[in-house]
């Protein structure tokens, strides 16, 4: 598949039309989503008869007999290990949030490109119409036999989780949900590199967590998971904690994995003497709540366009602060790890991704950092073309490991 800016019309078409250049002409943003950003593209010639004849009938039918007969060489004789299906119903786009599937599709043909650009994956945008869980997960099931992998995105929390989990009981590919996972890796990273800048262990760390949604809860899980010290996790009500009766089975869930000192009350209460601090929920932490953080924090406050803290205000008290922002050094961006992730698995058609090989994503993106770790380098930038090689190289090795791996 091609990631290619496709205008298959005029511009006096376009203005004939009244599309939004017509009503913002100098907006680029317009100009470029113009078409789409996508199309297909032959990957073989058909120049020809003898080409016809190879590529579509009568040709075809041997590799599809052969394909019968050995289901397994599918995946040698079709795109199926090299696509990948992004799939959203639109209830969670951007910070933009319950929008629809058609509004949803300029964001899923962006995430198709970048995986094609940074991971050498083809995807397809797939917006469904539909918000039910069981009838999302029936869909893709359906879908899944043209596909080596699902990449679930910008599905709204908590259904996310079931969705996630329903589907992977159910086919037999990686299913992905990037608002979760892809964040967490990039955060673990980013993390494991400013504790080794500061001499420090991530054992020793105390994090606290602003957001108990898709990516707080994949983050809280990861973290504990690579064995830092001891995670909180705070939504709109305070910590989550056992002692709650308000809590979701999600949060509950996080609550019983969480939370080790056994903080109660708000965010601003389980900052207090914390080492860490990673935004995932929008909002404005006080600065005083920021000051009461341990001597040489970390503040990750990844909301956007707006950090939960700004860096002009994390710097009087951290000492390293990242954000989701490309502006700002340190940015913790996804598109560090769902391509080389899907790459890797893709590689030796693995049937799931593991925890382990998410927790390898992590380990070989801080690597890539190397000797240049520092302040404003925790974290490479996504145009860094070690990083996609890296990624998949460690997530291979990682499911082979963990029998995952078919090959």
């Amino acid at each position: 598949m091609a990631a290619e800016i496709v205008n298959p019309r005029s511009d006096n078409q376009a203005d004939q039309d009244g599309g939004p250049e017509a009503h913002d002409p100098f907006d680029p943003a317009f100009a470029l989503h113009r078409g789409g950003k996508m199309a297909v593209q032959a990957t073989v010639p058909v120049r020809d008869k003898d080409d016809l004849s190879l590529a579509y009938t009568p040709g075809v039918a041997r590799v599809c007999t052969a394909i019968a007969e050995r289901p397994e060489l599918v995946h040698d004789y079709t795109w199926k290990s090299s696509v990948v299906a992004v799939v959203t119903d639109g209830t969670a786009v951007l910070g933009l949030g319950d929008i629809g599937p058609e509004a949803s599709l300029p964001v899923m043909e962006g995430k198709a490109i970048l995986f094609k650009q940074f991971g050498g994956v083809d995807a397809v945008p797939i917006a469904l119409d539909c918000t039910d869980v069981d009838e999302i997960v029936d869909t893709v099931v359906r879908l899944a036999p043209s596909f080596g992998g699902v990449n679930l995105e910008d599905i709204s929390a908590p259904r996310c989780f079931e969705i996630e989990r329903k589907l992977q009981e159910r086919v037999d590919i990686p299913v992905f949900h990037d608002d979760q996972h892809g964040t967490a890796v990039v955060t673990l990273a980013a993390l494991r590199n400013a504790a080794k800048l500061t001499g420090r262990s991530i054992g020793e760390l105390r994090v606290v967590i602003s957001g108990a949604g898709a990516a707080g809860v994949a983050i809280a899980k990861m973290l504990i998971e690579a064995g830092i010290g001891d995670v909180a996790v705070a939504d709109r009500k305070g910590v989550v904690s056992q002692d709650r009766g308000d809590l979701t089975p999600v949060k509950r869930e996080v609550a019983s994995f969480t939370n080790k000192a056994g903080i109660t009350g708000s965010l601003e209460d389980a900052l207090a003497g914390a080492d860490v601090f990673v935004g995932v929920s929008g909002g404005t932490v006080p600065e005083a709540a920021v000051a009461s953080m341990a001597e040489g924090a970390f503040v990750f406050a990844m909301a956007n366009p707006n950090p939960e803290v700004h860096p002009d205000v994390a710097h009087k008290y951290a000492s390293v602060v990242a954000t989701g922002r490309s502006d700002f050094p340190n940015q913790i961006n996804n598109v560090l790890a769902f391509p080389g992730i899907f790459a890797g698995a893709l590689q030796v058609r693995a049937s799931r991704i593991t925890e382990g090989m998410k927790i390898a994503a992590a380990e070989a993106l801080a690597a890539v950092v190397g000797d240049d770790l520092a302040a404003d380098y925790v974290i490479p930038s996504p145009f860094d073309e070690r990083v996609a090689p890296a990624v998949t190289a460690a997530v291979a090795a990682a499911a082979r490991a963990e029998g995952v791996a078919r090959r």
